[in-house]
Order: structure tokens, then sequence, then C-alpha cells
């Protein structure tokens, strides 16, 4: 029997009181799960934590010592115990050691999708699909408006800019994505990297995902119109609002992001709507949750035929 309260959110975050762990916590806790290495999931100072190799290095580089006191590294796809919860990991394609959670408690199971990604990324494991009761997927972009153009003709735009150009990513995983996506597609561009970004390309090195041919930027070098492309994080790019000589753009499936009108950018790390109906399907669930954004339009979309509940 499918337990209604089987996830609920509280002041701290999502919780799962059959097993007294959250995932993804927004405040410290005592237990933790953690699909991925972003801030908005993986918080500092929870006393233990359970996540997968590239997301513990991920936490560890950014927080040190309180990345957890007790760290509990998981391999995909190898089941373990917390609290009479199994809990397995299985690749989500979203960013390198990214996640879905596969809960299994009194014989039904209950899938946590985290953010997920269904477009090639070679900079990451591959989503893998899995049967589930329960789908609680993401519903960032959970809206037959929003379909993602296809990542490579949208990295192909950057050779028709001759100009240096000042390319705006998240540090994690899109910027890694990026490189990956210039290298291939775009090769006779230079890629220049913020400092920030390169102890995080030195993990991806480590764990054998390569993002591809890239150096630390150089004062000097953005001075030549050699069709540089620097990569920053998005403080560094708002920062150079006023920057000369260079074409701005921002990596992102958010239109608001998009700073110019005749060279976007649109290249989203998330599920989009297709995406999502296509997850539901191939999952098989007798339920679907969201959150992470709206799910009213999935809920329209299926009537009765499944039901699905608003988790936030």
């Amino acid at each position: 029997m499918i337990l209604d309260d089987f996830l609920c959110f509280n002041e701290n975050g999502l919780y799962c009181k059959y097993g007294d762990f959250y995932i993804d916590p927004q405040q410290p806790v005592k237990v933790a799960v953690i699909s991925h290495a972003h801030a908005d999931h993986a918080v500092a100072g929870n006393i233990e934590v359970y996540c997968t190799e590239a997301t513990a290095a991920f936490m560890q580089l950014r927080y040190s010592k309180n990345a957890a006191k007790i760290l509990n590294i998981n391999p995909y796809n190898q089941s373990f115990i917390t609290g009479g919860v199994q809990i397995t990991f299985v690749p989500a394609g979203h960013i390198l050691g990214s996640a879905q959670i596969m809960m299994e408690y009194l014989g039904v199971r209950y899938l946590y999708t985290g953010d997920y990604k269904l477009q090639p990324d070679n900079t990451c494991e591959p989503l893998e699909w899995i049967k589930t009761d329960v789908l609680i997927t993401e519903s960032t972009f959970a809206n037959p408006a929003i379909i993602h153009p296809d990542a490579v003709t949208e990295i192909q735009k950057l050779n028709d800019i001759k100009s240096n150009i000042l390319l705006g990513a998240y540090s994690l995983g899109k910027s890694q994505r990026i490189i990956k996506l210039i290298t291939e597609h775009a090769p006779q561009k230079t890629i220049l990297v913020h400092h920030r970004i390169m102890p995080i390309n030195a993990i991806y090195e480590k764990m054998g995902f390569s993002p591809g041919k890239y150096q630390l930027y150089g004062r000097k070098l953005m001075k030549n119109q050699q069709e540089f492309v620097y990569i920053v994080p998005p403080f560094t790019f708002d920062s150079y609002s006023r920057a000369t000589g260079v074409k701005r753009l921002f990596a992102s499936g958010w239109k608001n992001l998009q700073v110019n009108q005749n060279d976007t950018l649109f290249i989203s790390d998330h599920a989009d709507w297709n995406d999502i109906l296509k997850t539901i399907e191939l999952t098989q669930p007798q339920q679907v949750w969201t959150l992470h954004g709206d799910g009213s339009h999935i809920r329209k979309h299926f009537g009765n035929t499944i039901f699905v509940k608003l988790l936030n």
C-alpha cells in the first residue's frame, strides 16, 4: 500500500519519517540523503550524509570539514538500509555524481528523481530508467510551452560569433558541459575558465570525465580578439556588465537569464515537458508526486488516469 505521508515537508526540508532521514534538506539535519552537490540540494553542517563519490568530492571541496561529520559514499545501483528503508542511488544525468533516490519500504517503491535530464551529456553518468510505484519528479520546467532545444545546435551558434565571448555558466555541471560541447562542436574557439571553476574541473578529470580543452583565464589574453570564450560563474558575469570588446551570453534554460535578444544560448540541465512525460511513461508509476516547480500542468494532463500529488 502506498503511504501518502511517506515524504512530507517540514521546517528542515523533505522528510521521510519511516526512515528518519531527509532528502536534500534545506537546513542541517542529523541524517541527509543527498541527490547531488548543487548548493540548493546539498547544504553544509549535516551530521551524517549518504551520497555518491562525486557528490562527496564536490561537497568536501566547497564545505571542507563541514561537508558532514560522517560521510557515507555509496555506489550507483548498490542498495543500503537507512532506518528500515532500503535506498538505492540510480544515475540521474543532471551533473557528475547526480542520483535518483529509489526508496523501498513495505514492498512499495518510491523514486525521487532529484534534478535530472534526458539530453546527452558526456560529462556525467547518463540517466537510467527504473520502474517504480510512486514517481517523485522535479517539475522545474513542467509546462507544455517549454521544450528545450538541442544543446549541440545551440552551442554551434558560437561558430557565427567571431568576437571574444564572455559566457556565464554555473560552476558545477554547466561549465563542464559547455567546455565539452565547445571542444567538440566549436573547436576553433579557445576556452578560458575562471579560477573558481578549475578545482571543479580537476575533480571531473580525476573521476574520468574530462570536460575537454581549456586553460586558466589570463587578462592579457582577452585583450586580443582570437575567438576566446571566457567561461565565468554568475557572480563574475554580473560584475562584468559593462565589459567591452566581448559578446555577453548566459547558458541557461530560463528565458529571463538570456542577456541578448539576438544571441541566446538555451542549454538546460533539467527535464523539459516532453522529458517528464517520457519519464512517467517509462517508470510506469501508479502515482506521480511533484516538487521543485509547478506540477499543476502534469495533473491537468493526466486527469484521472494517474493520481498526481503536488508536494509543494
